[in-house]
């Protein structure tokens, strides 16, 4: 168990990374910042920071030396970066969380073997591979890289007209995994936090929607049946609980099937805070950041109880030029990054309205198709 005052070492200097740091700064705990991005909108808010590849040893070695515990911001840390760390000082998560949702077929085959059921799915490493995964699976099918990729990169469509040597090319002839098709009604995610001795608190489910593969808004609470809800929480815990899992991580889900029919379906697990955990900022009472440095310090976890109804919504690029009139908007709250560039398909902060409605914080509406 960390005391006030520990060093929080993030891997990472981006807007969550950011916001954990101003999470634990509230807790009274300090942070230091390893990235390799000089601009980094972490090292605005860090009490330390070194601006180095997370591949510099030498770096590594007087990053581990400064810092009581090391957490992470996004999922692909090297694995000997985590391995190095954890072998000088305590790494939360551990590098098995990294391991796993670093690759997508190592992680649907964890989570089919959990008996949590995912896409259909097949491991392709060459065209001839493609080939018998679009035979077994059919088509249309999504063709992913196994490594890297978010917010829609890495990954290709084939519908049943197109050229499956094509796809393959596309993809740069890569290993990769194809997914059979989903028929969803809606996209949900569990945003949970688990620490060490296995103590566990999960956020409401929540809806998400997605504009050109990122995530536009999330909605609380999602429009699922109580006992749906309560399925995607017990698949939180279980993965959590196999990971061995310190710290706030998401699971991200398909909502399949209609009334009596309604279920959820594994699409991908985040091993650290999460885009559609930041309605908790202001709608919850303990933000995810805030679940997370309690879970990698050892300290209790935060009440997770919702404020009312609530959503977030991403500023992304131009988005940003307008926070003068989000700001005058009554019951918004306003989170910007301190990005200097406003790139077309870039996160530039988010926006939170919530609606404190007394029946929105205990009612979960059934699903209605």
């Amino acid at each position: 168990m960390l005391k006030p005052g520990s060093v929080i070492g993030i891997l990472g200097g981006g807007q969550l990374g950011r916001m954990i740091a101003l999470a634990a700064a509230e807790l009274g705990l300090k942070t230091h910042i390893l990235c390799p991005d000089k601009d980094s909108p972490a090292f605005h808010v860090s009490a330390h920071h070194i601006c180095a590849p997370y591949d510099d040893f030498a770096a590594l070695e007087r990053f581990a030396a400064g810092v009581d515990v090391v957490t992470y911001e996004f999922e692909n840390v090297p694995l000997a970066t985590a391995e190095f760390l954890a072998a000088r000082v305590p790494l939360r998560p551990g590098a098995k969380a990294l391991a796993i949702t670093q690759d997508r077929l190592a992680e649907k085959s964890f989570v089919r073997d959990l008996g949590i059921e995912t896409a259909p799915f097949a491991a392709v490493d060459d065209l001839a591979g493609l080939e018998a995964g679009a035979a077994a699976l059919g088509l249309p099918a999504v063709l992913k890289t196994r490594r890297f990729g978010y917010d829609g990169k890495g990954q290709v469509i084939i519908r049943p007209e197109e050229d499956l040597t094509a796809a393959w090319h596309a993809l740069g002839r890569q290993s990769a995994i194809l997914e059979g098709f989903v028929s969803f009604e809606r996209e949900v995610s569990v945003v949970a936090a688990r620490r060490a001795d296995g103590a566990f608190q999960a956020f409401d489910v929540t809806q998400n929607v997605h504009r050109e593969h990122i995530l536009h808004t999330s909605t609380v609470p999602a429009t699922l049946s109580a006992t749906t809800a309560r399925q995607a929480r017990a698949i939180g815990r279980a993965i959590g609980d196999a990971l061995d899992y310190e710290g706030v991580f998401a699971v991200e889900l398909f909502v399949v099937g209609c009334g009596a029919d309604e279920r959820v379906i594994v699409n991908e697990i985040a091993p650290r805070v999460h885009n559609s955990g930041h309605w908790t900022q202001d709608g919850a009472v303990t933000s995810q950041f805030e679940q997370h440095v309690r879970a990698i310090a050892g300290w209790p976890l935060g009440e997770v109880a919702r404020m009312g109804r609530v959503q977030m919504t991403n500023l992304i690029g131009a988005d940003v030029h307008d926070w003068q009139a989000l700001l005058a908007e009554p019951g918004t709250h306003v989170h910007l990054y301190g990005k200097d560039e406003a790139r077309a398909g870039r996160k530039m902060g988010h926006v939170v309205r919530v609606r404190r409605d007394p029946e929105a914080c205990t009612n979960i509406p059934e699903g209605d198709c």
